[in-house]
């Protein structure tokens, strides 16, 4: 009879509804073990280091920005609105193994997600993919920068020493953006492209 493995699974997940949910869920599985949870993209890092799981389910928001190399050959499953599939461009080139799945779709799915990346077989919703491919949006690359730091709270002359760019020139494109996107101001214009995934 062959040797039973147990996936030793970190759960890095917004909210402690769905950590506390998906936790229950994992438990109720005889191969799978939630080794750690984190609520923090800041936290994965050092929770992967410590605890060397098997496989990753994390927010596509907590594991954009962190350093592949820190997470050593573990595989993770990614989960995704797709209004941020647009963001999702730069797993497919990842050199360790990434499944994606959206974030709405039923604990099963996960499950069966988790034993497959354990495998080190491909997890992959087509529908995101799909959208991640086909979703480049209205903005240039030039305009999805400006309102990226302008996203993140800079002033227009902090955007403008960022880029290289006059603030005359930032407050155009602002302009531009605000009327390609249908807002009235940058507040709005940066949560119309936030929820389309355009930044």
């Amino acid at each position: 009879m062959g040797r039973f493995v147990v996936i030793r699974t970190l759960l890095a997940l917004d909210g402690a509804l769905v950590l506390g949910a998906l936790s229950v869920v994992l438990a109720a599985e005889d191969d799978i073990r939630v080794v750690a949870k984190v609520d923090r993209g800041d936290a994965v890092s050092a929770a992967v280091r410590a605890e060397r799981p098997d496989v990753v389910v994390a927010d596509l928001d907590f594991i954009e920005g962190v350093d592949a190399s820190r997470l050593g050959p573990c595989p993770v499953l990614v989960l995704a609105h797709p209004r941020r599939a647009r963001r999702l461009r730069g797993m497919f080139c990842a050199t360790r193994m990434v499944g994606i799945l959206r974030s709405d779709v039923a604990p099963q799915r996960v499950i069966d997600g988790i034993r497959r990346l354990a495998r080190r077989e491909p997890v992959l919703d087509a529908d995101l993919v799909v959208a991640a491919l086909h979703s480049d949006g209205p903005l240039t690359d030039r305009e999805t920068e400006v309102l990226t730091l302008t996203a993140a709270g800079a002033p227009v002359a902090e955007v403008a020493v960022s880029l290289g760019l006059s603030c005359g020139t930032v407050r155009n494109h602002l302009g531009r953006i605000a009327r390609k996107v249908g807002a009235r101001t940058r507040v709005e214009a940066v949560r119309v492209a936030r929820e389309a995934g355009w930044i």
